[in-house]
């Protein structure tokens, strides 16, 4: 009886969460909001990333997305990503020229921000600050813009 009891409160729990967990190998929607905009200009960019090496540093990213902003915030969904690890970047690209513009010493001028609102310390933030599982049908990020 207490067995049954248990397996009902963990079935109910799963129901109640809204994001039920699949089975490795799934796949699922990453829904990424954005916030913290000073004007409503332009678009915002994001990547979806999945290893520390490239994280910021190169096009080797597994996904990315765009959306307009609007109110001083922004939704961009990713569909159909495969259960794993990552880490998100975003920025918005203020004159919507397509990248993010930088100046001295390669400080974004643009305000960025990413998963886990990850700060970096003297650099950009590290992977392992930003990173997240990702194991659901759907998970909702929100992400602070920040500008350096």
């Amino acid at each position: 009886m207490i067995r049954v009891t248990k397996l009902l409160g963990a079935a109910v729990l799963v129901l109640l969460s809204g994001s039920p967990p699949l089975a490795d190998g799934g796949r699922g929607r990453l829904v990424i909001e954005i916030v913290g905009f000073q004007s409503s200009s332009g678009s915002v960019k994001v990547a979806l990333w999945n290893n520390a090496k490239s994280f910021l540093v190169s096009d080797d990213y597994v996904a990315r997305g765009e959306g307009p902003i609007a109110e001083l915030t922004a939704r961009v969904i990713l569909e159909d990503i495969p259960h794993g690890e990552y880490a998100v970047s975003v920025f918005h690209d203020e004159n919507d020229n397509g990248k993010l513009d930088t100046g001295f010493m390669r400080i974004p001028k643009e305000p960025i921000g990413t998963s886990n609102n990850a700060r970096g310390r003297f650099g950009p933030p590290k992977y392992r600050d930003a990173r997240f599982d990702f194991k659901t049908v759907e998970l909702a990020l929100t992400i602070d813009l920040q500008s350096l």
